[in-house]
């Protein structure tokens, strides 16, 4: 009898834990079965994304649910055809919070995004140059009376008369040879270098070009070291005028923990490559495979936990031949989720003939690009001012 009964309580117990594992399954499958797939958690929205009315953007909630529940997106009835549900949903803030909601035999099932609507958005681009260190030794081995009689600078000043652009330059503190430093920079061309500051601006990048990937792995006091050693050799030989905020990471790679303490310096957009290399995407900054995926075909995603906005590069020039480089760039301002903001990257020592991978037609390819975005509406912009370039909207 006790062998018959303890026979039974362990039936029991098998049954009653094989529901709760079901009912486990069954809610794993229902959650993966309900999700918004549209908009992206994160994603900017222009005027390009939905209609604009009455300072408003209205736009269509697209998602997935089982078939027959009722779903709610912010409240609103959603459509349903099949397991697709959509809804419209009026935009009226910067950021908005969209949630979807419906009951089934285990509870609630609830699925919630954030994105921002950029407003005030126009066609803009901005440029930045990595990896500068050469045209400061530059400087201090010819001793020019005027800084735009330096090969490099030069060529950045006639980019500038001829387009409107503005240059963010991203410093080392040290050369590749370790034969020059920012210490050893004279300030004697200061005023020269916050007269060039409308256009041409400087910021921290790394401590040198090698190791690669210095910062992949970073501490707060790695990065608050270098960081404050560049700024204030940077402030010092070119004055407070010429610094900005950085916008992006030498080798892209930087603890998204440490991200805060960027938005604490000032910046305020971080840009990277976000492209797959074999198993993992690279040169992203460590983001997951889902964000670098939606990064490859828009232009931006926001991080909410820092305040930063993610931007995909578009082109970089020292590695994009001339032949190649509208052909690069008119798939981006011809597609709405790219169009808006192009981010324009080249890198310093392609200007140099004692460099060993020395572009010859490095300035042609930049002006060829920089004209076909003049030709086609784009305005120059600082990355940090406002949203992305754009007046901020506080709504």
């Amino acid at each position: 009898m006790q062998i018959f009964t303890a026979t039974a309580i362990i039936l029991i117990y098998a049954f009653i834990l094989g529901k709760f594992v079901f009912c486990l399954q069954q809610t794993k499958i229902n959650r993966k079965m309900f999700k918004i797939c549209s908009p992206f958690h994160g994603a900017v929205l222009t005027y390009r994304n939905g209609i604009v009315s009455n300072n408003s953007l209205t736009i269509q909630v697209q998602g997935i649910a089982p078939l027959g529940a009722v779903v709610k997106v912010n409240g609103v009835i959603a459509n349903r055809d099949g397991e697709l549900c959509t809804a419209p949903l009026t935009i009226t803030k910067f950021e908005t919070p969209i949630v979807a909601e419906t009951e089934n035999g285990t509870g609630t099932l609830r699925h919630e995004i954030k994105v921002v609507w950029d407003k005030n958005s126009f066609k803009r681009y901005r440029f930045s140059i990595d990896d500068n260190i050469f045209f400061l030794r530059n400087l201090m081995q010819e001793k020019p009376k005027n800084i735009n009689d330096n090969l490099y600078l030069g060529q950045l000043k006639k980019l500038h008369d001829n387009f409107g652009v503005k240059f963010t330059l991203n410093l080392f503190y040290e050369t590749p040879e370790k034969d020059f430093n920012l210490s050893q920079m004279s300030d004697e061309w200061k005023s020269q270098f916050e007269e060039n500051s409308e256009w041409m601006r400087l910021t921290w990048h790394a401590y040198s070009e090698f190791p690669d990937r210095p910062y992949q792995y970073a501490t707060a006091e790695q990065f608050e070291h270098d960081y404050e050693l560049i700024h204030g050799e940077a402030v010092r030989f070119a004055g407070e005028k010429s610094w900005i905020p950085p916008s992006i990471v030498h080798w892209c790679e930087f603890p998204p923990a440490l991200f805060p303490l960027l938005y604490k310096k000032g910046a305020r957009t971080l840009s990277g490559y976000f492209i797959k290399g074999g198993e993992r995407y690279d040169i992203s900054y460590e983001m997951d495979k889902e964000r670098c995926a939606y990064l490859e075909t828009h232009d931006a995603l926001m991080d909410f936990n820092s305040g930063l906005c993610l931007s995909r590069t578009d082109i970089i020039f020292n590695a994009t031949n001339i032949e190649n480089v509208i052909p690069t760039l008119k798939p981006q301002i011809e597609n709405p989720d790219t169009a808006e903001y192009i981010d324009l990257l080249t890198h310093e020592q392609y200007f140099w003939p004692f460099y060993f991978n020395f572009r010859p037609d490095h300035y042609e390819r930049i002006a060829t690009g920089l004209k076909f975005l003049n030709d086609n509406g784009y305005k120059p912009i600082w990355q940090h001012e406002g949203f992305r370039g754009a007046p901020e909207f506080n709504a």
